[in-house]
């Protein structure tokens, strides 16, 4: 008997942090129960694939980056398919649908690949599937698995249409040769109806039943929960939840196997971690807490000595710092999977030879000749929710019946609620699992397949190189995750947590002479590396306008620009200078005005032409006539000086900080000025603002 032939789509993926890898991986394994065979590549290995002449269908998963920029990835693929010279039908053999990952709580929602999307359709290529947005803010998998299970009915339907066109071509050509009179196959009837009915395929139109055993199979383990508990919580269940019948994901392939060997004592060095770009260790030569101890965040500043490196930089832009993971809960990890002895040991990764994953390969992240406690500290971020896949494969190594049953609720698609009530929403890692399930004891290979890379923390230079030289200063917020039901301990972020325990002696030394002396403390080093795009710069003409919102540490960039427009000033008193505007907002006048007396000496000094300041928690001054609480309240009340220096004088217009919430505020006040002055609605406004953002004068620098 033959073996059934698999049909072959291209699955393409462009990622940032792995997410869309992730997922591409996800639908290549599952695509061999479906009948298919997934032709998996990274959208830039442009080699291993061609576009131009593919017949297949092409599926593609691409993330977004920034403030709504497709994935470094996709740069190179973004840019050849915007190539203008390329006809109207250069991808009209193409049949393809794309599911987008991005974040709504940044403006441009899955704009990588909203870009991509429109750009295939303009040169001719047509869905035959529809196209999927997933919003990391309430949670990928609300669309990412109602996609993937759609995708496969989708693609039967579009083969099935090919072969009833070839058919149809055949038989045609058949009769018009005078060859035979072929009976007319009755599918042919159908062809265009079906044709059509691919065109716009929705995903609430799909029907996928629970049939294939390995994408779902029922979980026929009964509830254990007391009736006594009617709360359900990371552990515990309650009815209807807890006596349902379980549809649960396909147990990933393991396909790494770990062998340890003998430490020789020769450390790693962090520098393996980075692939491309040089890594910097430099001293940290001031740190300085710039909030009061009764703020509601604790803000710090640190300035880094680069002048022996050649390390450079223009205000505004970022660079990374490499952190490693809490050495504590790197112990408690080690402890708890019984790898304490074992910590110094060489680890050595092979792939199974038995592994059924297609396309397995070890992971780049972990350098050769690293140590167990290298790995779960510097390269894998054991801090990650645990996505759905990961909580599947711990059943398997949970020994407890309760147990097992409640994780297998937490990744079937009955359990959705309550993954994302009790894991994702709380921001739940592994070491969390592990302290809820005790009978839960996974391998280091499992950890290694599972947990993305620690990635390295971007962070906005605060100083210039022209008035400081030889140093690079930062400011950022304390990150505090309190504890909660389903998390026992308060957690600081995993970098900012870091920095602030790597220099709370400097910290300590200058609370008690309120004078940091520079050099002593030379000792404590940080690894950094500059970050490859930046376009968040100053306007290369000084005598442009520009204006400027950042509330708490949105201020941070904006402190370098000032620097190095005084420093020009003072070398060049001939140049004409543009007036500058700087929208600052924070809680508390007393407590957390950042950078308070260097601003007021940048406006003394001419640097800053017009400072407005804005206190959300104080009360109002009785002298007030217009109170403000936020930064986008003062950019109203200057909506003609706004408008001018935007629309007139072809200013700039800058905004750091929150894009939950700041940033969109600000960019709505925004369209309403633009849509007043100009006297045109609010949907021309907002193209406006697009063409000011195309032009590199609208610019925003967010973070949630």
């Amino acid at each position: 008997m033959c073996c059934e032939i698999k049909r072959r789509f291209l699955l393409l993926y462009a990622t940032q942090k792995g997410q869309a890898k992730a997922i591409a991986e996800e639908i290549c394994e599952q695509a061999d129960a479906h009948g298919f065979e997934a032709d998996i590549h990274c959208i830039s290995e442009s080699d291993k694939y061609t576009l131009e002449t593919e017949k297949d269908p092409l599926v593609i998963v691409i993330s977004t980056t920034g403030t709504g920029d497709p994935p470094d990835t996709a740069c190179k693929f973004v840019k050849e398919i915007k190539n203008k010279t390329l006809p109207l039908d250069h991808f009209a053999h193409l049949r393809y649908g794309l599911l987008g990952l991005g974040d709504s709580e940044y403006m441009f929602f899955c704009n990588g690949g909203k870009i991509v999307d429109k750009r295939l359709q303009e040169l001719g290529a047509q869905h035959f599937y529809e196209t999927g947005l997933a919003d990391d803010c309430v949670g990928l998998e609300i669309v990412v698995e109602p996609w993937i299970d759609g995708l496969w009915l989708a693609l039967k339907r579009e083969f099935t249409s090919r072969n009833i066109k070839e058919d149809m071509s055949n038989n045609l050509g058949a009769v018009s040769n005078g060859v035979s009179a072929m009976t007319v196959d009755p599918r042919m009837s159908g062809a265009c109806s079906l044709d059509s009915e691919i065109q716009h395929l929705k995903l609430e139109d799909l029907e996928v039943k629970a049939t294939d055993a390995l994408s779902q199979r029922p979980a026929n383990v009964h509830s254990v929960v007391s009736v006594q508990n009617t709360e359900p919580s990371l552990d515990r269940s309650v009815p209807p939840l807890s006596q349902s019948t379980l549809n649960i994901p396909a147990l990933p392939s393991e396909y790494i196997d770990v062998q340890f060997q003998d430490s020789t004592g020769q450390e790693l060095s962090v520098s393996s971690l980075i692939s491309d770009g040089i890594v910097f260790h430099v001293p940290v030569t001031k740190a300085v807490q710039l909030t009061r101890e009764d703020a509601v965040k604790t803000a710090l500043l640190l300035e880094l000595d680069i002048s022996k490196t050649t390390f450079c930089y223009q205000p505004g832009d970022a660079f990374c710092v490499i952190c490693p993971n809490n050495a504590r809960e790197v112990q408690e990890l080690l402890h708890i999977l019984g790898l304490s002895e074992r910590k110094e040991c060489f680890v050595c990764l092979k792939i199974k030879q038995a592994t059924k994953k297609k396309g397995a390969a070890l992971p780049e992240h972990i350098p050769q000749g690293s140590t167990v406690e290298f790995i779960l500290t510097w390269s894998l971020e054991i801090r990650a929710v645990p996505k759905k896949a990961f909580l599947r494969a711990l059943v398997e190594y949970t020994s407890g019946a309760r147990e097992k049953r409640r994780l297998q609720e937490l990744c079937s698609k009955q359990g959705a609620s309550d993954y994302n009530s009790f894991i994702r929403d709380p921001n739940i890692c592994l070491l969390d699992l592990l302290h809820a399930f005790p009978t839960c004891r996974p391998p280091l290979n499992l950890l290694i397949e599972h947990l993305p890379k620690l990635q390295a923390r971007s962070y906005s230079a605060s100083s210039s190189n022209l008035f400081q030289p030889g140093k690079l200063q930062f400011v950022f917020n304390v990150v505090e995750f309190p504890s909660s039901p389903s998390r026992l301990v308060s957690r600081k972020g995993v970098c900012t947590g870091w920095l602030a325990e790597l220099v709370e002696p400097m910290l300590q030394q200058h609370r008690n002479s309120l004078h940091t002396k520079e050099g002593k403390s030379s000792t404590i080093k940080v690894s950094i590396f500059a970050r490859p795009i930046n376009t968040f710069h100053l306007p290369s003409d000084p005598s442009v306008p520009f204006m400027m919102a950042g509330p708490g540490t949105g201020v941070s960039p904006f402190i370098g620009f000032l620097q190095h427009r005084q420093k020009l000033q003072e070398e060049h008193m001939d140049w004409k200078f543009g007036e500058t505007w700087l929208f600052f907002g924070c809680r508390h006048q007393d407590r957390d005005y950042l950078f308070r007396d260097e601003l007021r000496s940048f406006v003394e000094n001419g640097t800053l032409t017009h400072l407005k300041v804005c206190f959300s928690r104080d009360p109002p001054a009785a002298a007030e006539k217009n109170p403000t609480k936020y930064v986008q309240d003062n950019i109203r009340l200057c909506a003609k000086e706004v408008a001018r220096v935007l629309l007139k004088e072809r200013g700039c217009f800058y905004v750091c900080g929150d894009a939950k919430h700041m940033a969109k505020d600000v960019n709505d006040t925004l369209v309403d000025i633009l849509s007043t002055d100009a006297g045109v609605d609010k949907l021309e406004a907002m193209k406006i603002l697009a063409t000011l953002r195309q032009e590199k004068r609208y610019l925003q620098d967010v973070w949630t």
